[in-house]
């Protein structure tokens, strides 16, 4: 991708490995100025003192460098105001901080639009996540009467415009001594909705997709990548092996990777009408991909997070819940499921930690339903309490 000169500025909120090494490195490359917030005081001022950092993509087929420059930090803890002011003459805000900390940057950039000056072109608000519209559950943050007034939600399209994006791209964990450069696969896809930018063009960032009806493109990624990636890294983790590559050298496991995304794709293809070879040629690569040997990927990163991950619309929950209500087969997420529900107690992850209290502080209908977000309406419902009703006995043994 080759850089073009322009005025225009992004703010993203997140300076960790994919602010850094995906969405700030497409953002770089389109020519913007890019303002990374974040909390994290060591990295910001990390950020502050270099002037550059390097990203590595890395693959069977080599490796090549990019130098990310024209960027400055702010740390939003100490200094939020100037982030406002930043954010008031930005182009562009975007976000990887994860799902659960939306709640949290939402007031600052609530404010940063409110003081947006009336004559500027709305600012494009993209979050970067791996979850299902995300950008909405962020925009519905910032409307939040708490973090702006009523008529100023009102006025809200005026200044700014909100698109869902689904994100793709393997940022395994770093090497202890990397500083800021940033390893990452080669492959990577980026979809974003236009259609709230009309009237307007939406901004102009390479590499970016932008489609008109987003819904196929999500849950062919969360449902393929996700699920594909989490199954190996859940089903590896149990087993005793240290990394996804590891995991998916196993034949067994390999297979019920494989089963798992045979199953997701009878959904894919027969809800979005996407043609079946192109899907079982996705899965192909994406089973490629997760087994590339260069990304080093430890099971524990992969896998953390399982109570997002085991949530309603999530990557194993919400394909088996929507298959099952049609008669189809689940058992594949169904193992996958019950993995998860054994990632307890993980060190250095606190959901495992929380995963683990709740499975043995509840009935299994209760953790099914406060984790899953299941009823005993949901024909998966039974399933999910049968498998926690083996996870708890398993636990007192």
């Amino acid at each position: 991708m080759a850089s073009t000169t322009t005025s225009q500025k992004a703010v993203h909120f997140g300076a960790g490995n994919i602010g850094r090494g995906f969405v700030a490195c497409f953002l770089h490359e389109s020519g913007y100025e890019v303002v990374f917030a974040d909390v994290a005081a060591p990295l910001i001022d990390a950020l502050q003192a270099q002037p550059s950092y390097k990203v590595i993509e890395v693959g069977n087929e080599g490796t090549t460098e990019s130098v990310i420059t024209n960027y400055r930090a702010i740390n939003s803890r100490t200094n939020e105001q100037d982030v406002v002011d930043e954010i008031a003459t930005a182009d562009v805000v975007t976000c990887s901080v994860g799902p659960n900390i939306l709640k949290f940057i939402a007031p600052v950039i609530a404010k940063g639009i409110d003081a947006r000056p009336a004559d500027m072109r709305p600012l494009a608000v993209i979050a970067c996540e791996n979850a299902i519209g995300a950008t909405d559950t962020l925009a519905e943050f910032i409307k939040d009467a708490r973090n702006t007034t009523p008529d100023r939600i009102e006025s809200m399209t005026e200044r700014a415009r909100f698109a869902n994006s689904a994100i793709d791209r393997i940022v395994p964990a770093q090497e202890p001594d990397a500083g800021l450069d940033v390893k990452l696969e080669k492959f990577y896809e980026w979809v974003v909705d236009r259609t709230p930018f009309a009237p307007f063009d939406p901004p102009s960032i390479n590499g970016v997709k932008w489609v008109d009806n987003l819904d196929p493109f999500i849950e062919r990624k969360l449902f393929t990548v996700n699920t594909g990636h989490a199954t190996a890294a859940y089903h590896g983790y149990n087993g005793g092996h240290a990394t996804v590559y590891d995991a998916l050298n196993d034949h067994t496991i390999r297979n019920q990777v494989h089963t798992a995304l045979q199953q997701t794709s009878t959904l894919i293809v027969d809800k979005h009408g996407i043609c079946p070879n192109e899907q079982k040629a996705y899965v192909h690569k994406i089973v490629s991909r997760i087994s590339n040997p260069h990304l080093g990927d430890a099971v524990e990163r992969v896998g953390r997070a399982p109570l997002r991950k085991l949530s309603r619309r999530e990557r194993f929950v919400g394909p088996a819940a929507e298959l099952a209500e049609n008669g189809k087969d689940v058992h594949a997420l169904l193992d996958g499921i019950e993995m998860a529900f054994r990632f307890q107690n993980v060190k250095g992850d606190d959901e495992s930690v929380e995963l683990a209290k709740i499975i043995s502080e509840n009935n299994s209908g209760e953790v099914v339903s406060k984790v899953c977000g299941l009823s005993p309406k949901d024909k998966l419902y039974p399933m999910v309490v049968d498998i926690v009703e083996r996870v708890q006995a398993d636990n007192e043994d």
